[in-house]
């Protein structure tokens, strides 16, 4: 037989006792509450120690909780670093060939500074070179020793006229075109150089060897005084060169001078400086000058 729907407790004391006992309390929740709400509203400090105590309560199961889910994040982020390996590593193989592209050429730069700042170091104010100019080719087999550089009458360059680096001299113009301009090497057999040591103007010339090596000839020949290690520059006779410019470093004295090499190589000099000829000699007054120190060299009268 199905229960009736009245909820009425009937003659049952103990029932009617319950009921009334039930919405006493929860009247008297209501009221607590409200009272416990305007209080909180009204003095916001006034159950702190409930709430710290609450709190310490509660730390152990927060600090659990917290290091389970660390434990989770480190295991989920080493299982994605495991099959992401691969990938970072080739990210991180890339940007290390790009760091060390960067740093080449950051080299490079460093380098090429040097060298302009050199070569702005020797500019004398009092002569004015005819142009700043880049070596773009040169010959290093043949017996004959050229070098073209990017720079021709279109800047003032001319047959005839000094090149040099920031730490010597390279050779001079023999052939100018509108943008480029053939300049022979000091090692060519054919250039002669007027120079003079160092340190007590001892006089000399200075002639290729056709090998990348150059000869210095003494003019007054007998007892040999050059030492290794000897500094020769320009003398400035001729009229070609300018004087005091680094010519060759004497390294094997013999009879009538000394075999040395080049204060200036040009295959390390990337940017060299195009001067005006010392007087502005003509031409064949430079070749003249070329043929009488070939034969002062050779030893003819």
């Amino acid at each position: 037989m199905a229960r009736s729907q009245d909820r009425r407790p009937g003659y049952s004391r103990r029932a009617q006792y319950g009921i009334f006992t039930g919405y006493v309390i929860a009247i008297l929740g209501v009221v607590v509450g409200v009272a416990v709400l305007v209080t909180s509203m009204v003095k916001p400090d006034a159950f702190a120690f409930a709430r710290s105590s609450a709190a310490e309560v509660a730390r152990p199961v927060g600090q659990a909780g917290a290091e389970g889910r660390i434990a989770g994040q480190g295991i989920f982020a080493a299982i994605g670093a495991y099959f992401n390996a691969g990938r970072q590593n080739a990210e991180l193989r890339r940007e290390v060939e790009a760091a060390r592209a960067n740093a080449v050429s950051m080299q490079s730069l460093g380098d090429e500074n040097r060298r302009l700042k050199a070569l702005l170091g020797i500019i004398d104010p009092m002569r004015k070179p005819v142009a700043t100019v880049r070596l773009i080719g040169s010959t290093a087999a043949s017996t004959r020793r050229f070098a073209i550089i990017d720079a021709g009458t279109s800047r003032g360059v001319q047959p005839g006229q000094p090149v040099r680096a920031a730490s010597g001299l390279i050779g001079r113009v023999v052939e100018a075109g509108p943008g480029t301009a053939r300049v022979l090497l000091v090692t060519d057999p054919d250039n002669v150089v007027p120079v003079k040591r160092a340190r007590d103007g001892l006089t000399a010339f200075v002639q290729g060897a056709s090998n990348g090596r150059i000869d210095i000839r003494l003019i007054n020949q007998g007892v040999n005084p050059v030492k290794a290690g000897d500094v020769f520059v320009t003398s400035g006779s001729g009229g070609l060169y300018p004087p005091g410019i680094p010519v060759a470093v004497a390294t094997a004295p013999h009879r009538d001078g000394a075999t040395g090499h080049l204060a200036a190589d040009p295959a390390d000099n990337e940017f060299v400086i195009v001067e005006p000829a010392y007087s502005g000699v003509a031409r064949t007054e430079i070749e003249q000058i070329e043929k009488d120190g070939a034969k002062a060299l050779a030893g003819d009268p």
